[in-house]
């Protein structure tokens, strides 16, 4: 399927017929050529940057390496009747959120999850015991005291290590690290074992019901690519951001302009596959390599019939392994859907990717069944994401380690010579490892660029 073909499907207008890299530039309200912004990477942030910076009266040129918009945003239409999102799935805390504001300018549908209706099973496949729980919840409030005790001094440690003494018996083990995958790694994406106890909870948050688009996520990067000009298939591989115009190379083609705004995740950066011409600064490479890229997978799997309980959104369950199938969350009682999606996040969720998707889903199955019994029915369809694996995301969202700080975010952002730009929800100090961080960083950086 050519790019045309490919992108009246997605739904997207297309400019006048060109060649990729083509120079002609629209005009500014002077009548003069407007400067060209050139912008890797079609995810939100870039789209978010592409719109803001098309509607100021620049010429904007979107270079994706995909043969789809959204990077990783990302929705299937595999099962046509119940669109699922791979990547970013929710909008969290829709008050006060710009993901709201632009949810609701497009009528897009959505569903409320609740982390109140949960349920928390044992290892054993039953529900822990109110006695049992209130261990649990000692446990809890034990950890986040010593985090909040380790945050108030140096040095900074891991997050694991302030745990490693709560345990008394292999029960408490269990739930220690429940908590730790649970409450922690499945949030932010990294082991315990890196992250950072002083900033890992840094970013700050919107208040309010988390979201579910009914239509899936793709609905908001749709809407922002509307009208913009979008070059898919186009992997970068050379960026020369000192040169007057500017020059971004792929495998097919060069573009110029006069700035470039780099949208690649972290973990892309990290992997040194785009060559920067000259390198970047030293500083902005050691932000780059002081935080961490996380991995949070999903395995979607759809029922013939709803089998657990139909009045709760999340399902946990305290694993004999650590981060084995923690998180589920039921689409049953919010989209009347018979589908349960697990996470495995951090190590495990690395881990995982090296196996074939028989071996997950009967894995996944095995503690489906311990929890729910042996005659409960086998998935009628799966779905699998590896993030990790993905040359164009190498993660899923970053984290922060030790070693990093809100610092090494703000360095990131820092644009360089008025010519290269950096958005992405990496970027971003207070928002980061969230879709509405990842569309803010983009706003942000359209101001950059029309004040250079």
């Amino acid at each position: 399927m050519d790019r045309r073909n490919a992108l009246l499907l997605l739904g997207l207008s297309l400019p006048a017929a060109q060649a990729p890299g083509q120079s002609i530039r629209t005009k500014a309200p002077d009548g003069k050529p407007a400067r060209r912004t050139l912008i890797i990477g079609a995810g939100l942030s870039g789209l978010a940057a592409a719109q803001a910076l098309q509607a100021a009266g620049e010429d904007v040129v979107v270079i994706e390496a995909r043969g789809r918009i959204g990077g990783r945003i990302w929705t299937s239409t595999l099962w046509p009747e119940t669109p699922l999102d791979l990547g970013a799935s929710w909008i969290h805390g829709v008050r006060g959120n710009p993901l709201t504001k632009v949810a609701d300018r497009i009528g897009a549908a959505r569903w409320v999850t609740e982390y109140d209706r949960s349920v928390i099973y044992d290892a054993s496949g039953q529900p822990l015991d109110e006695t049992a729980g209130e261990r649990l919840e000692k446990l809890d409030g034990q950890l986040w005291k010593r985090i909040r005790q380790a945050q108030d001094r140096d040095p900074d440690v891991s997050v694991r290590s302030l745990a490693e003494s709560l345990a008394k018996n292999s029960e408490e083990r269990r739930f220690v690290n429940f908590l730790l995958s649970g409450g922690i790694e499945q949030e932010y994406a990294g082991s315990a074992d890196r992250l950072s106890a002083h900033w890992f909870d840094s970013a700050k948050e919107f208040r309010g019901d988390d979201a579910l688009f009914a239509e899936g996520f793709h609905v908001i990067t749709r809407h922002l690519a509307e009208g913009l000009r979008i070059e898919t298939e186009q992997v970068v591989q050379e960026v020369h951001w000192q040169e007057t115009p500017v020059r971004v190379v792929t495998r097919k083609s060069t573009f110029t302009g006069d700035r470039i705004v780099i949208t690649l995740p972290l973990g892309v950066l990290q992997a040194g596959s785009v060559q920067f011409v000259p390198d970047l600064p030293a500083t902005k490479r050691a932000a780059i390599a002081a935080l961490g890229m996380g991995v949070l997978n999903k395995c979607y799997l759809r029922f013939p019939r709803v089998f657990w309980p139909d009045d709760v959104d999340w399902l946990e369950y305290v694993s004999e392994k650590h981060g084995e199938w923690t998180e589920w969350v039921s689409l049953a009682r919010a989209a009347g859907k018979p589908v349960l999606l697990g996470f495995n996040a951090a190590t495990q969720g690395r881990a995982l990717e090296a196996l074939p998707d028989r071996q997950i889903v009967a894995d996944a199955m095995r503690t489906l069944r311990r929890i729910f019994g042996s005659g409960i029915p086998d998935p009628t369809g799966h779905q699998i994401t590896r993030w990790a694996s993905d040359p164009f995301a190498r993660g899923s969202y970053s984290y922060t380690p030790i070693g990093a700080t809100p610092r090494s975010r703000r360095e990131l952002a820092r644009p360089v010579d008025g010519r290269l730009f950096f958005a992405g929800e990496a970027t971003d100090a207070d928002y980061h490892a969230t879709a509405h961080g990842a569309y803010l960083s983009g706003r942000r950086v359209a101001e950059e660029v029309i004040k250079s």
